[in-house]
């Protein structure tokens, strides 16, 4: 704990003043472009795999990157989700899981979580992707972790369009959803491509597709104006 308050006192005398004109602006809102749903595993750090500033993400963790379908019942992710795009009108959603993910872990072997009734009980969220991995795979093991993990991302993004600001903004082509997986070992970042149904690395191309995406809306802009 004591390097944690240590870099407290670090960010007051060093990073502060350096960035206090930002932070001066941010004190009166925020306008984020990005949802980012991750996992709350402390080896995740959005804002430093994402290379983005203080105020770029709306950032929302749990254990394993879930989206609850939409319901009647109150949840702090549904909640976040709802404020993000109906208040904030963020443009994208990311949800991203990562690779040695305790919480799919659990939700292949649920059997093991008789001392973690709450985990148990959350992770049934993911029951539909070990149920399509298995359906493809056979009985799972550690083995399939990775197919599982990735699976969870693919159906946490379905689970998300239940939601009806998603839907909404779904509808009217100003929001849009993405599927990514972080490998911790590498760094590297993978995207969920549904054309081919699997997962790609976030590369030059990927990256083209919304900075063009950017200039056409910059340009519809310029013309209502």
């Amino acid at each position: 704990m004591e390097h944690v308050i240590s870099g407290v006192a670090r960010f007051q005398k060093e990073v502060f003043p350096a960035k206090e004109a930002q932070f001066r602006k941010l004190a009166n809102g925020q306008n984020p472009e990005v949802l980012f749903i991750t996992c709350a595993d402390s080896r995740i750090d959005p804002n430093l795999v994402t290379q983005t500033e203080p105020g770029e993400l709306f950032i929302c963790r749990n254990a394993g990157n879930i989206v609850p379908p939409h319901s009647s019942q109150t949840g702090g992710t549904t909640a976040s989700i709802e404020f993000a795009v109906a208040a904030l009108g963020v443009s994208h959603i990311v949800i991203c899981g990562h690779t040695d993910c305790g919480a799919m872990k659990g939700a292949i072997a649920p059997e093991k979580l008789g001392g973690l009734p709450h985990v148990k009980e959350w992770l049934g969220h993911c029951r539909s992707a070990t149920e399509v991995v298995r359906a493809r795979c056979g009985e799972l093991g550690v083995e399939h972790l990775d197919d599982v993990t990735c699976e969870n991302v693919v159906q946490q993004l379905q689970n998300l369009r239940t939601h009806p600001s998603v839907a909404t903004g779904l509808a009217s082509g100003r929001l849009m959803l993405h599927g990514w997986q972080y490998d911790i070992a590498s760094g590297e970042v993978r995207y969920y491509d549904a054309e081919s149904g699997g997962f790609k690395p976030v590369d030059d191309a990927y990256r083209a597709t919304f900075a063009a995406r950017a200039d056409e809306t910059a340009g519809e802009a310029a013309d209502e104006v």
